[in-house]
Formats: C-alpha cells, structure tokens, sequence
C-alpha cells in the first residue's frame, strides 16, 4: 500500500466501494477524466472492515473490475486502487522530528501506531507521508492489514491489471479539495462517514464514522455527525471553517442549509462537472470523488 507517487502515477483509477466500482482515465494533461465506467455489485460482495476477510464473492468482483477498466483502459495496465475508507484506519501523528532514513523513520511510525490500532501492525502494511509543520512533523499514516490489502490487489491483478498505488477513498478525495483555509471536507458511503479538515495545505484531523444511514443520510443527520469535528477543528486551532466540500450524496443542495447553519461556511460539491468531461456523464459526480482526486490531483 502507497500514498500517492506523483512522479508515476497510472492513468487509471479504479475505487471498490461496497455496492459497486467505478474506473476512471484521466487525460493526458490530467486536468479531467477522459473515460469513466461503473459495474454494480450485489449486496455482500464486498464488506468492508479493518480485520475482517473483505472480499466474500471473488468471481463477482473481479468481473466487475475487469469489466469497468476495460471500458476505460486502453492498453494500459496499471491502476490506483482505492479502497473503502473502512478497511483502512488512517492516524495523524506528531513528532518533534523524524529519522532520515526511511527504514528507520517507518520503525518510529510503526512503534508509536501500536497504541492506535485494534490489530499487530506486525501484520499491517503501513504507509506514510509526513508534512513539516511549526512544532515539528506531522505524519499522515495510512495502515491495512497485510491479508486484506493484499486480497484486494489480488483481485486487481486476477482482473488482468497491476495496482502499482493503493489508497483509502477519503485520502484519494483530499487530492480534488482546495486547502488553503478552513476546509471541511466531508465524504459518505453506504458504511462510512468519513471527515477531513485541512487548513494552509496541512491536514489536521481526520476521522471515519460508521453511517447507519448510508448515502440517503439526511443533511440534519450529516451535520450532527460532523459537528464534534468542527468543535474539536475550532477549540483546539483558533480557526474558523471557510469552506465546506461535499460528495457520496445525492442531495447535497438539501444537505447544505444544516451544514451552513452550523459552520457558516459556504457549501459546495467536491466534484466538478467539468471534471469529468465528456466521458463521465454516466455517473453521478457524487460517486466520483475518489476516482477524481486520484487522478487529477
């Protein structure tokens, strides 16, 4: 598992959410997405979790999967792999400075992750990036069991592709929202609300909630959900919220008066019509959020 390789990235992109995938090319200038495709899955295909076996009907996902990135493919191969937030616990730490050299600098991530996992991350893949902030170092670790995350790419290449980046859904996004202040970014699925602040290009809290309620999530019941975060945001950095960007839900036109009403901020979609071009008017821009951050980043 990898956060994203600016200097090799695939053109394509492929997200197993758990009712279906949805594959994207981006253009050559990577400014929108050439292509987009989607295959359905039943209920129970894939069921997102931390410690749990992920993929329970392995012929029904890798159809899919060979099924969407052929439509979109071309010759190429390679592809992101973007995962349910679910089965990727994502933690944000501080250091006063970390190692140069990076096996030793992953050593100190892995020891300080032990309190913050409910598995051995002996037994995880962990991925890092770190960002130099006033006090020291931040570190954005993404972390997966190693079974689960390798079953997942295991169907990739079963599919006839090589997923050469693998990313959670919520990081994958954060690569398509602006963050220069007070961003509020919020990303639903049929299991999971997921929630990221970003202010001055630094990400400063992150966090994924269970969602009873899936993508027919009311904007009272999004709100009351994100609330504690915008709190927290505010108490502990002195900042206010100054934009909020949304995506996984159909109806953020309704969404928006209860988030507006409790960050004062204006509410927007995450996703642009104008970056799907002319090959994604298939999909709902609403689905789209991770395949478009992965891509056009």
């Amino acid at each position: 598992m990898a956060l994203k390789n600016h200097s090799a990235r695939p053109k394509l992109a492929c997200e197993i959410a758990p009712d279906r995938v949805i594959a994207g090319r981006a253009s050559d200038s990577r400014h929108v997405l050439e292509f987009c495709s989607t295959s359905e899955l039943t209920p129970g295909c894939v069921v997102p979790d931390l410690t749990e076996n992920n993929v329970r009907q392995r012929q029904m996902l890798v159809t899919a999967l060979r099924h969407a990135l052929e439509q979109v493919g071309g010759h190429s191969r390679d592809v992101i792999a973007i995962l349910p937030d679910a089965s990727v616990r994502v933690v944000l730490l501080d250091f006063d400075t970390l190692p140069d050299k990076d096996k030793e600098a992953e050593g100190v991530v892995r020891f300080r992750l032990r309190k913050s996992l409910p598995f051995d991350v002996d037994k995880a893949a962990v991925s890092y990036h770190a960002q130099t902030t006033p006090a020291g170092v931040r570190v954005i670790a993404a972390v997966c069991l190693n079974n689960v995350v390798q079953d997942y790419e295991a169907v990739f290449r079963e599919a006839g592709f090589n997923p050469g980046v693998v990313l959670p859904s919520m990081l994958a996004a954060l690569g398509g929202a602006p963050g220069n202040a007070g961003t509020l970014v919020i990303k639903v699925d049929s299991h999971t609300t997921s929630i990221a602040i970003l202010d001055k290009q630094q990400l400063l809290l992150f966090r994924t909630l269970e969602n009873a309620r899936g993508v027919t999530i009311s904007g009272e019941q999004l709100a009351e959900d994100v609330y504690p975060s915008v709190v927290f945001f505010q108490d502990t950095y002195a900042t206010n919220i100054e934009a909020v960007y949304v995506s996984g839900i159909s109806d953020i036109a309704g969404a928006a008066p209860a988030l507006r009403a409790q960050t004062g901020a204006e509410v927007k979609e995450l996703v642009q019509a104008s970056q799907l071009g002319l090959g994604g008017g298939a999909i709902p821009k609403w689905r789209m959020a991770g395949v478009v951050g992965a891509l056009l980043s």
